[in-house]
């Protein structure tokens, strides 16, 4: 054989082999779990978890090391929480629609539905065909929106769309990465709901570059709360050393749920090297949390959710008892849906038509919404016949009761008989009274915002008939998030298209606080006469934002900074106008924002997806790093602008084609129209000489998509587009200088 040849061992650290590595997801795992599920048996969901369990009590887990105590008062089990209570606190991993197929990603939103549970878009955004109940009566929505302030396709219509927004700062399976979709997932209908184009790989960036602090967290939890005040703030953690003191800092910043995500968790989208060696186990994570919330007396202020590889009752039993009173089941879904664990998902080769895009492949799905229902309603109810025998009656009593657990007696295993567990199962040192599960909700302050006491009250006439309203009113910079109440409310009356441009008009006239028009919705056209924290127009959806100095000012202001960091981050359609500078990272993220600014900090377009902007001054380093999609034009006003571009991914070149020259012009015209810039002013009086100046910043993978769309729309042999990108133009290194 060709294992006797080599003389090496098979391995099968990523694969299950027959005589490799001992896995988790072994074929027989796989069949019994299916059969039990698709016939609703629970004598072979039994036989399902025996399997299970007893591979865990070969210490393949930490759980596997732990037995429950014996009750001396069990209770009759019709005593014991309903099932269908029960089943209303699981929800599905974060499986973004791209990573899995359209057929499975629906498939288990409408499972979760019926069940009154939760699925989890994952970060891929949503077809907004899905926010209402189809003609089959099935809704197809998924009640957790996953966004990290500005991912793929988050819209204000997608926010106001939800139970629960989920913020993903890490993930078990592969923790400081940011999001990632090869090209060739990325088909038509992706694209479109993700705001980027056909065929080019999306790189969605990790949360720092918008996450650098608690402070910073606290804000995007309130910028989602008004986004939708409605629903839930969730944040997602990896198990690690020293969660415990994050997740305390994460209930301070007013997260509603905390979720601990262990590190056996799978991906439908990356490559096969990020799920290994990364992130601890729940078990440790999970206690660790637990003890840190109630020792700190938050933990009866969130909801506490666990998620990696839960797959028994007795997983769900034993995660209850380390602190979650809700739990996350990502790849058991997928397996009763059909899934063969065959570790192909990144290569879109999924025979099973789960984690593909390809058309024919997708046909092989065959799951059903009832395999699902029935599998959760089977842990439920082996979960009830554990908590009996334990003595407990509901899933609250149950939570951090890790007293009822023990080690095992008997550990024939040379390195898991020296594990020191007493940290998992030892008690908070906590007085009696603090809460050890949820029992009140957060206090967003809400009611006492800007928009609630004076913008919308003031707005109800453009809401309900699309009258055009004007509002003036002074803003400071403790108004943090001004105009996305207002933007979900129209959201909610008028869906994606929102309201007829301008229809709402407010002038506002002081300092901003941070996220001003956060998710602003089309028909809100917001002008600042002053200056603007960090984010503003995060997400932006479709509103105008305009930021002048005041009018009596004497500052130049193309030479003064007078918006924030990270502005229009994730941005997806709408426009901004700033005169004078924006700070770092500007444009980052954005999927189809236009913008006109006079000036930006480091690492200005960078992961940029789609979306134009033109900056009629200086830039800081490392532009447009990352950037895949999109246009930049950028005045190169000093002739040094090639050595603070990232041109890993993009090509510069003049702008020669007129539909890129009539753009810039048009829009330089409107920036002055609605700012009076001076700058903008000195261009117009000489066009001819600045328009010279003026360099196209292109991705390449852009490009290529371009022409490769121009040609099927086409067939003659050079288009428009294919004769823009093949001028003798195209700068070489040290060819801008001058």
């Amino acid at each position: 054989s060709k294992k006797e040849f080599l003389g090496l061992p098979v391995g099968g650290q990523y694969h299950w082999r027959r005589d490799g590595e001992e896995h988790l997801h072994s074929p027989a795992m796989v069949a019994g779990l299916q059969n039990a599920t698709q016939i609703n048996s629970r004598e072979q969901f039994r036989d399902f978890c025996k399997t299970i369990d007893d591979q865990n009590q070969r210490f393949l887990t930490l759980r596997g090391l732990f037995q429950f105590k014996t009750s001396e008062t069990p209770v009759p089990i019709e005593e014991v929480e309903d099932v269908k209570s029960i089943v209303k606190r699981f929800s599905t991993g974060a499986m973004s629609f791209g990573s899995i197929s359209k057929e499975s990603h629906e498939t288990i939103a409408i499972a979760m539905n019926r069940m009154g549970a939760k699925s989890n878009s994952g970060e891929g955004g949503e077809d907004p065909s899905r926010f209402e109940v189809d003609a089959e009566g099935n809704l197809r929505r998924s009640a957790i929106k996953q966004v990290a302030s500005g991912r793929f396709g988050v819209t204000s219509h997608y926010l106001v769309n939800a139970d629960e927004l989920q913020i993903k700062i890490a993930q078990g399976a592969k923790p400081g990465e940011g999001g990632q979709l090869p090209g060739h997932k990325v088909d038509k209908e992706i694209a479109r709901t993700r705001y980027s184009t056909p065929g080019v790989p999306l790189i969605s960036p990790p949360p720092h570059h918008d996450i650098y602090s608690i402070e910073d967290l606290a804000q995007l939890i309130f910028d989602l709360k008004n986004a939708n005040k409605h629903a839930r703030v969730s944040v997602k953690l990896v198990s690690a050393v020293g969660v415990g003191t994050i997740a305390s800092g994460v209930a301070k910043a007013k997260a509603d749920t905390i979720l601990i995500s262990g590190y056996e968790g799978g991906t439908g989208a990356s490559p096969a090297t990020s799920i290994k060696h990364a992130g601890l186990p729940w078990e440790l994570g999970l206690a660790e949390t637990h003890r840190s919330l109630v020792e700190n007396n938050l933990r009866s202020r969130v909801i506490l959710q666990a998620d990696g590889q839960l797959r028994t009752p007795r997983d769900i039993a034993i995660a209850t008892m380390l602190g979650a009173e809700q739990w996350g089941v990502g790849t058991g879904a997928l397996v009763v849906l059909g899934c063969i664990m065959m570790r192909k998902c990144h290569l879109n080769t999924c025979p099973v038509g789960i984690a593909t895009q390809d058309p024919e492949l997708r046909k092989k799905f065959a799951g059903k919404p009832e395999h699902l229902i029935n599998y959760f309603f089977l842990l439920a109810e082996g979960l009830r016949e554990i908590m009996a025998e334990l003595g407990v009656k509901t899933v609250d009593q149950l939570v951090g009761r890790s007293d009822l657990l023990q080690v095992r007696s008997q550990i024939d295993h040379p390195k898991a008989a020296k594990l020191d567990l007493s940290d998992i199962l030892s008690a908070p040192n906590a007085p009696a009274t603090a809460g050890r599960y949820c029992q009140t909700q957060q206090d967003h302050g809400i009611e006492k915002l800007l928009d609630e006491t004076s913008i919308i009250p003031n707005c109800q006439i453009a809401l309900r008939s699309q009258t055009p309203v004007s509002l003036r009113l002074p803003v400071k910079n403790i108004n943090r998030t001004v105009g996305t109440l207002l933007s979900a409310e129209v959201s909610r009356r008028y869906g994606a298209d929102g309201l007829p441009d301008d229809t709402i008009r407010l002038h506002l006239y002081g300092a901003a606080g941070q996220s001003l028009m956060a998710f602003g919705a089309r028909g809100i056209t917001c002008k600042v006469e002053g200056e603007v924290n960090d984010y503003c127009g995060k997400g932006l959806s479709g509103a105008k934002v305009i930021v002048v100095p005041p009018h009596d000012s004497s500052l130049i202001a193309e030479n003064n900074i007078i918006c924030g960091n990270t502005t229009l981050y994730g941005a997806t359609s709408g426009s901004l106008f700033v005169r004078g500078i924006a700070g770092e990272r500007f444009a980052v993220r954005n999927s189809g924002a236009e913008a006109v600014v006079e000036g930006v900090g480091d690492h200005g377009c960078e992961y940029m997806t789609g979306g134009r902007v033109i900056v009629l001054g200086a830039t800081g380093r490392n532009f447009a790093a990352g950037m895949s999609g999109g246009i930049a034009f950028v005045l190169n006003h000093d002739g040094e602008f090639v050595d603070r571009v990232n041109q890993e991914m993009v090509e510069l070149s003049t702008i020669e084609e007129k539909d890129d020259l009539d753009y810039v012009l048009s829009q330089i015209r409107l920036h002055y129209a609605l700012t009076d810039s001076r700058i903008a002013a000195k261009i117009l009086d000489n066009w001819s000489g600045y328009r010279k100046k003026f360099v196209r910043v292109m991705p390449i993978a852009f490009k290529r998509a371009l022409l490769e769309m121009e040609r099927e729309k086409s067939q003659t042999p050079i288009t428009m587009v294919e004769r823009s990108f093949s001028h003798g133009d195209r700068f070489e290194q040290g060819g801008l200088h001058g």
